[in-house]
């Protein structure tokens, strides 16, 4: 015999819906997530002294909901707004917080009583749920009767009061100190919305931990004040980092001004900063939509340095013990090659890293650990280290015996010089044979030329990659060039040198001629990749020229070369370069 089967909602659900939150002040924040879903822009919440029978109310000015609303929609368990409505609300396009329809029931977690009256087209509609009712019901929730009025209210604003009474006695109250900086992480970044705990607005000082404050005068940026605080808390802010303000208004997103590339400064540390920088002399340097400061501008410049010491100052300050283990580990990595080397030559090469620490001091870790490298590197050589050992020797003998051993250092490093110009003029054979090769692809002289950046000049001598922009080129092409596109991905190059310079550089292969298109698609790639990073001088590097793509017309910040003239130009600088050291060292 074939029956049919259904599903029964328990009525004690709704508690057990309602105690699924960590505490009474994550409850009573889900009613504000649900104000928020209202497109509500001032939401006041009043919370009751321990001890007392006040209730908790919760005021918004939100769209509030007609009566078939609440039937249809709120009083529905699991209704979804987002799969009914979208991920954004109505009016003024938010993103959706709501818990997947439960959130209704967070005031059952911390009240026995929770009244709803709500606003819309002139009407109030007023709805009581009873926690007790709920539990005490022998019937499915679908079928319990809940006490709900319609009246009229022509001239009443839209909005939603929850009042949440008899309070229950199982958990602790919601607290203000508590439930403030819960909002603060969740809403203090919002525009467009006003919240405030027992009269009182949100802001900075909710939040735990040190705050720092400063006002600084800069030539190019104007005054400029800074308040910002950092948690000692075990958790990372919500929305961590600085934020801009320029003319009452937050300007793109919160960061770190560089920060974040600080070696010694640990990036959970950094997750730890919450605050803003009022800037307004940055009025000219925002983006035409108000998205983003353009990073290249004057103001923004003078401005960056600023706040970046005021952060460090104060991470350091509160995580002394975490910024030093940082700086520990680059030494360890150091301190590894130091122990391989013999116990007599450490104490010269110890002072040397130090010196090299210091002078590169706030440089990203890779660039410390080259350098430190090639200054390993030259104390491992059995020339560097006898002359070493005579000018200590010689130092408290005479002077002559002394200037004599510096001398003598002095020759030896134009000699060590001079080897590797010869070395490096070989390379420049090896490199002009690839390029005559029919056979070599873009990704085989990228390979090379990025091992050897000395190739492009001494303006770009300095120039490095890192991580973090070989990761975003990686992204960045993978995102462009997929499925059918994927063959025609461009061998793209990022670097940036010790000033903060961008150079992107694009690889085509030894045989291929620039022409237009190829400037037009260097120029795309170099407009996607700004925003992130500011100004951005473009490298196009091929064949040559073809016949109507002259210079005359080139477009700015975009130099395209050939690899014969760049090999031929570093071959030049090489000569040169010898000539001069054999003039000061005949024997090298």
């Amino acid at each position: 015999m074939n029956e049919k089967a259904n599903f029964k909602v328990d009525p004690r659900l709704a508690s057990l819906l309602g105690e699924a939150y960590r505490s009474t002040e994550h409850a009573v924040k889900e009613l504000v997530d649900n104000a928020w879903d209202a497109d509500a822009t001032i939401i006041s919440i009043m919370l009751p002294d321990p001890m007392t029978s006040n209730p908790i109310v919760v005021v918004d000015n939100g769209s509030g909901m007609t009566e078939q609303e609440v039937r249809n929609e709120y009083l529905v368990v699991a209704n979804d707004r987002r799969s009914r409505k979208g991920d954004r609300t109505k009016q003024l396009k938010r993103l959706v917080k709501g818990r997947k329809g439960i959130g209704k029931f967070a005031g059952l977690m911390v009240a026995d009583m929770m009244e709803i009256e709500t606003t819309a087209r002139g009407k109030v509609t007023r709805v009581i749920i009873s926690k007790e009712v709920l539990l005490n019901a022998s019937r499915d929730l679908e079928r319990i009767d809940l006490p709900l009025s319609v009246t009229g209210a022509p001239s009443s604003p839209t909005g939603t009061i929850v009042t949440l009474s008899s309070l229950s006695d199982r958990f602790e109250f919601p607290l203000p100190e508590r439930l403030k900086p819960l909002l603060m992480t969740e809403y203090g970044r919002e525009e467009d919305v006003r919240i405030s705990v027992n009269g009182v607005p949100l802001g900075l000082d909710d939040l735990p931990g040190e705050k720092f404050q400063a006002d600084e005068n800069l030539a190019d940026a104007g005054a400029v004040k800074l308040s910002f605080k950092v948690s000692d808390g075990g958790k990372s802010l919500k929305q961590a980092g600085i934020a801009i303000r320029v003319g009452g208004k937050i300007v793109g997103k919160p960061g770190f001004f560089g920060l974040e590339d600080d070696p010694e400064i640990p990036p959970k540390l950094l997750k730890k900063v919450y605050g803003e920088v009022e800037a307004d002399g940055l009025a000219d340097s925002v983006t035409s939509d108000w998205g983003d400061i353009v990073e290249n501008s004057k103001a923004f410049h003078a401005l960056k340095p600023v706040v970046q010491t005021h952060l460090k100052n104060a991470v350091e300050g509160v995580f002394k013990r975490e910024v030093n283990l940082q700086r520990a580990r680059i030494q360890r990595q150091i301190n590894l090659r130091l122990a391989e080397m013999p116990e007599h030559r450490r104490r010269f090469a110890q002072a040397a890293i130090e010196k090299v620490m210091k002078r590169f001091y706030g440089e990203s870790e890779d660039k410390v650990e080259t350098v430190a490298s090639v200054i390993l590197d030259a104390f491992e050589k059995d020339e560097y280290w006898q002359v070493l050992k005579q000018i200590d020797e010689s130092k408290d003998v005479d002077v002559e015996a002394f200037a004599s051993a510096l001398e003598v250092f002095g020759l030896l490093d134009m000699a060590l010089m001079a080897n590797q110009a010869k070395s490096r003029l070989k390379v420049l054979d090896h490199l002009d044979d690839l390029i005559r090769n029919p056979a070599t692809l873009e990704k085989n002289v990228h390979s090379v030329i990025e091992r050897n950046l000395w190739v492009l000049g001494y303006d770009h001598s300095l120039i490095s990659s890192n991580k973090t922009l070989a990761r975003t080129i990686e992204e960045y092409t993978s995102a462009k060039f997929t499925g059918a596109r994927a063959s025609k991905r461009p061998d793209l190059f990022l670097a940036q040198n010790l000033r903060g310079d961008y150079l992107l550089i694009e690889f085509k292969r030894p045989n291929k001629e620039i022409d237009r298109q190829d400037q037009r698609q260097a120029q795309e790639y170099r407009d996607d990749l700004e925003p992130k990073f500011g100004s951005i001088v473009v490298l196009l590097l091929g064949k040559g020229r073809e016949a109507t793509a002259t210079g005359q017309n080139d477009p700015p910040r975009l130099q395209v070369i050939s690899y014969e003239a760049l090999i031929s130009t570093a071959r030049t600088q090489l000569d040169w370069l010898l000539l001069e050291l054999q003039r000061d060292c005949p024997h090298t």
